[in-house]
């Protein structure tokens, strides 16, 4: 049931990442305004706006393929946890310095904090079922 669980997990927020990665890339501009944050169209801007497009995007892909091959689950799941975790904790970083944004902004930093925390506890698990009887040292002689 685990492994349905994990394959879930990663595939699902796996795309979700693919798609936000997807719209940055392509349109940072309008895939912003969905949240209220209006820019002007300047070259520069758009370049800072589109630049975690692409570890987002290979972050997705990492997640999806640990879903379709369970041997990079871990690698996926590790991957997940700091690119939500990190989004999350950005959002909560910056909330205390800068203020609190929209609703929306709100909402998708409770979500990243949600799915970073589900991510980690399906890694925690999958790393201790990975582990041999007698823990991770269990065949050093001393």
């Amino acid at each position: 049931m685990s492994r349905v669980l994990t394959r879930l997990a990663l595939a699902g927020s796996g795309t979700i990442l693919g798609l936000i990665g997807s719209a940055l890339l392509a349109s940072p501009r309008a895939f912003l305004e969905t949240s209220g944050i209006l820019v002007d169209h300047d070259p520069g801007l758009m370049s800072e706006l589109s630049a975690p497009a692409g570890i987002l995007l290979v972050t997705g892909a990492l997640m999806i393929l640990g879903a379709v091959r369970l041997r990079f689950a871990n690698a996926g799941l590790a991957a997940g946890v700091i690119a939500y975790g990190t989004y999350g904790a950005g959002r909560l970083v910056s909330m205390a310095l800068h203020g609190v944004p929209s609703q929306s902004l709100i909402v998708a930093m409770l979500v990243e904090l949600g799915i970073a925390a589900v991510l980690a506890v399906l890694w925690m698990n999958t790393a201790s079922r990975q582990q041999p009887a007698g823990g991770r040292y269990h065949n050093i002689a001393v």
